[in-house]
């Protein structure tokens, strides 16, 4: 099955806010192929199935930060929006799927959660990698330490006092 939208843009769609990746109202409803305001009614319609952890509004700040990553020079542009858009997280896209029940929404999510699901995988992958970074950083720094240690031995061996050297034959004390 040809995906219907290329993973690239959804991943340009995902955004980190409040330590987790969501997705706008507006681009979502864009993907799906009806309005924003469409999309946001059948939210309110069953606001029940989008607890907090599935969908949550942003605040007045995270939208004048968020509108800010953009480098939107007007204030007054709003990049189109003139409510804070809802922001939904992985589980709230999977519930958009169960009230946007068209062809195009079913498929749509289906591409999302492929997408959320490489980025999980590219997590993990990160994390094992920093680890393994983590272990031969250790390893080195106590490799380091030993090769210390042993350069401190071969400068007491090379540094060996010398003793007053015997003369030889018979030596009349002086007085």
């Amino acid at each position: 099955m040809k995906a219907i939208v290329p993973l690239e843009v959804i991943e340009q769609k995902i955004f980190l806010i409040r330590g987790q990746k969501v997705m706008l109202d507006r681009d979502l409803a864009r993907l799906y192929g009806v309005e924003t305001k469409y999309l946001k009614r059948q939210v309110r319609r069953n606001i029940d199935r989008f607890p907090s952890d599935f969908m949550f509004e942003l605040s007045g700040e995270e939208f004048k930060n968020w509108r800010c990553q953009f480098g939107t020079s007007n204030p007054a542009d709003k990049m189109g929006l003139r409510h804070s858009p809802y922001v939904f997280t992985e589980h709230g896209i999977l519930m958009l799927s169960s009230i946007l029940n068209s062809e195009k929404a079913i498929g749509v999510n289906i591409v999302i959660m492929r997408v959320f699901v490489k980025l999980r995988e590219m997590v993990l992958t990160n994390k094992d990698f920093a680890l393994r970074l983590q272990k031969l950083e250790h390893t080195v720094e106590e490799q380091g330490k030993q090769i210390h240690a042993i350069f401190e031995i071969v400068r007491k061996v090379m540094t060996v006092e010398e003793k007053p050297k015997r003369r030889i034959g018979f030596h009349a004390e002086e007085h």
